[in-house]
């Protein structure tokens, strides 16, 4: 049977065409290894890079988030801030009843240390306080006695005149995890040991609630005449010091009402 011309020409081009397509699917097959070779490579690096990304992030929150040095401030209400390595606010925990009261009050986190002890100075609570012959007391406590040094300075920069008002610092060691299992903030803990040296029968629950005055004025009623002068010229001690339990007090309450260091 003959073919008619036109219609043989138009089935031949069909052909080529499909012969075309073949030919371009196994070259492009063969260069791209069926489209395998360059995906792998791709999800790897996805894979990498989100794991460069976890370490960044993981790493930016040690650095920011952990505290390297801690701060309580004491009068009654109890409250301890913690510092980040860049001087940061990253925590505020009251350690009684009225702490925790004054801690949601006041907004300190994220702000520097000094203008977080400013905003809690300047509070109307503390005032009222101080105004009543209160005592408040400012401890810092770290591992790196360099920077509480420095963070000491700092602080008796920002309380300078303030009345009734003492600080000091301490370095860190294991027996401070004593004073959160007590309910107590660090420098009332500090406080107690001195008490309960002169007091035995003291017990951490007597002294949650006790202001620093008054376990001052406890301490002082109970020491020997003799401490009690010479706690008066020093212009308070650091609390208690105790070697066996880890405590090494590296200065003594510097008054903030007076120029003297």
């Amino acid at each position: 049977m003959r073919m008619i011309p036109g219609i043989k020409e138009a089935f031949d081009k069909i052909n080529a065409e499909d012969e075309l397509k073949a030919r371009t699917r196994a070259f492009l097959a063969k260069k791209t290894n069926n489209y395998t070779e360059y995906r792998v490579p791709n999800v790897q690096r996805l894979a990498a890079t989100a794991a460069c990304f976890l370490c960044l992030l993981a790493g930016s929150y040690w650095l920011y988030f952990v505290p390297t040095a801690e701060i309580s401030i004491d009068i009654n209400p109890s409250i301890e801030l913690g510092i980040n390595r860049f001087d940061q606010v990253i925590s505020v925990r009251g350690r009684n009843d009225d702490g925790k009261e004054l801690a949601s009050s006041l907004h300190l986190r994220f702000t520097n240390y000094t203008e977080a002890i400013h905003r809690t100075l300047e509070s109307q609570k503390i005032i009222t306080l101080l105004s009543n012959d209160e005592m408040v007391t400012i401890a810092v406590v770290g591992s790196d006695e360099a920077r509480c040094a420095k963070m000491l300075s700092n602080i008796k920069s920002c309380t300078a005149g303030q009345e009734n008002t003492y600080c000091c610092y301490l370095t860190h060691s294991d027996e401070v995890a004593a004073a959160h299992e007590m309910g107590l903030s660090y420098g009332k803990y500090s406080a107690f040991l001195e008490l309960q040296s002169l007091a035995p029968d003291m017990t951490p629950e007597e002294i949650q609630d006790m202001s620093m005055r008054e376990i001052r004025s406890r301490i002082n009623a109970l020491s020997p005449a003799d401490e009690r002068v010479a706690q008066a010229d020093s212009g308070k001690g650091c609390g208690h010091h105790n070697a066996g339990q880890g405590y090494r007090h590296r200065a003594g309450w510097w008054n903030a009402a007076s120029s003297d260091e």
